[in-house]
């Protein structure tokens, strides 16, 4: 077996029409396939394709994000370069969101939470050589 990328991952949220807007907005990712699918799933990729799939949650009262100690899936990274990387931390100190900054010494990243908390994070291996505001381990 052949595994060309990673195409989608699918995630729920609580608005999908307010999910699809901030990821297009705040990361730039290009909503697709609208025209054949409606208002959902609604998918938005990068320019290399990969995105992510916004499912409605299911349920009147969604549960809150669960701790380290239960599995699922932690977060979502997207690769950026290292100019993408420095304009996104200016831009999203500019928006007032929140970010933490880590470095991974083969990489670096930084992460923040879409509306319903899911945890994104932007990552580059070209190293940006600037004050670190905190460090963790990889996760």
């Amino acid at each position: 077996m052949r595994i060309d990328g990673l195409d989608h991952v699918a995630i729920a949220v609580r608005d999908v029409a307010r999910s699809a807007a901030w990821y297009q907005d705040v990361l730039g990712l290009e909503r697709r396939y609208q025209d054949t699918w409606g208002d959902y799933p609604a998918v938005v990729t990068g320019a290399s394709g990969t995105g992510l799939a916004l499912f409605p949650v299911q349920g009147g009262d969604p549960q809150p994000r669960p701790g380290r100690d239960v599995l699922t899936m932690r977060h979502v990274a997207f690769r950026v370069s290292a100019e993408a990387f420095r304009a996104a931390r200016r831009e999203l100190a500019a928006r007032g969101i929140a970010v933490e900054f880590q470095d991974h010494q083969i990489s670096q990243s930084i992460y923040l939470h879409d509306p319903d908390g899911h945890e994104i994070e932007l990552t580059t291996y070209e190293i940006v050589h600037e004050p670190a505001d905190s460090r963790r381990r990889p996760g």
